[in-house]
């Protein structure tokens, strides 16, 4: 597939749904006929006793179905995904990996946690199967922060006391496997614990129920483009970004040919366990905020709110921005005070902390 079928298979399907009648014809003539005005129908006399007067409908021409757009991909659909979203704390020590399911999620967020470890949140939004999602981990605050960002439910297992906190007196809604939703997740013997905990989008949609947490909620809604913000971009084919730990490298390597940014660990392929497929996206961001150890265990507070520096990457150009969080809880990448398009299809957040400067997180190639 050429990068222009990979772009017409992303258009966005803004158009109204055609409406088509079918045109009936039928055959009409006849004589004068004195039961005109009776209640007894007038029948044309047949011209040829074989073959009968042409009556049936002219079928109409086929029509595409209505396309429906994900609003957290951009990408068309034929049906209209009002799901409320449900924002996965996924694993990505280094036993782990590969894990189950990002591939199907609409956003990922990838933060430190402590000790230089990274972990993911998995926003499911559009996707409406039962693979499975994981190894699944614990909550912070600003995980949390993640997550209210799109009103989502927040699946995990267990969390921080002052997690615990922000749960459990501020009205969060969220499926936790220790405390008050240990049936909506499940353990697999071919890793250890505690890397081997998981359930799938069917398990944790029937536990919110269960919960009668809200099923439809507002869904922030983004700008999308099929060109993107490259107009103000310069070419970045490689991107490599460094949190802390020296032994973990991350890298995205521009596919022209799908028009997609491929993902590596210490050079790498990221898979998916399920599929075996390398993680993609269609646009990278990675945004700059104050990070801050509150404790022995090096657990961290992370500015969420504030806003800061921002790099958008999307079809292999890259674009300096700055983020900002919105009025509706979404954080939001803007340029010159307008919000920049992302292209549709998968979106990667990353984020580093500001010391000693943003950019030193942050390593580019233009191949």
């Amino acid at each position: 597939m050429n990068a222009n079928q990979n772009r017409v298979k992303r258009t966005i399907g803004f158009g109204a749904t055609l409406l088509l009648a079918a045109v009936m014809v039928t055959g009409c003539g006849g004589e004068n006929n004195s039961n005109a005005n009776t209640s007894e129908p007038v029948t044309a006399p047949a011209t040829n006793a074989d073959k009968p007067a042409d009556t049936a409908p002219i079928d109409p021409p086929a029509v595409d179905p209505p396309q429906y757009i994900a609003p957290l991909t951009g990408l068309a659909q034929d049906t209209e995904a009002k799901n409320r979203p449900i924002a996965v704390m996924v694993n990505n020590f280094s036993a782990a990996r590969p894990q189950s399911g990002l591939p199907n999620a609409d956003v990922v967020w990838e933060v430190l946690a402590e000790g230089g470890i990274t972990r993911l949140v998995a926003v499911f939004q559009s996707y409406t199967g039962s693979d499975p999602i994981g190894p699944i981990r614990s909550n912070r605050p600003y995980l949390i922060r993640i997550g209210d960002g799109y009103n989502a439910i927040l699946a995990h297992a267990g969390a921080s006391q002052q997690g615990y906190d922000i749960l459990q007196h501020h009205g969060k809604d969220y499926l936790d496997e220790i405390s008050n939703a240990g049936a909506y997740f499940y353990r697999e013997s071919f890793r250890k614990a505690p890397h081997n905990l998981y359930s799938n989008l069917e398990k944790l949609r029937a536990g919110a129920a269960k919960k009668k947490y809200k099923d439809t909620v507002h869904i922030p809604t983004f700008q999308w483009s099929e060109t993107g913000a490259t107009e103000s971009g310069n070419p970045a084919s490689k991107v490599v970004i460094h949190f802390l730990l020296k032994d973990y490298k991350l890298s995205y390597i521009y596919n022209p040919s799908t028009e997609l940014y491929d993902r590596f660990i210490n050079d790498k392929p990221h898979t998916d366990l399920t599929t075996n497929n390398q993680l993609k996206a269609a646009n990278l961001v990675i945004i700059g905020a104050k990070h801050k150890t509150y404790d022995d265990y090096g657990r961290l507070e992370v500015d969420l709110e504030s806003g800061g520096p921002a790099m958008l990457f999307e079809l292999g150009k890259k674009i300096d921005a700055a983020w900002e969080r919105g009025s509706d809880g979404a954080i939001r990448i803007m340029k010159d005070g307008k919000e920049l398009p992302f292209v549709p299809g998968h979106t990667f957040y990353h984020i580093v902390p500001m010391t000693p400067t943003f950019e030193g997180h942050v390593e580019i190639a233009a191949e």
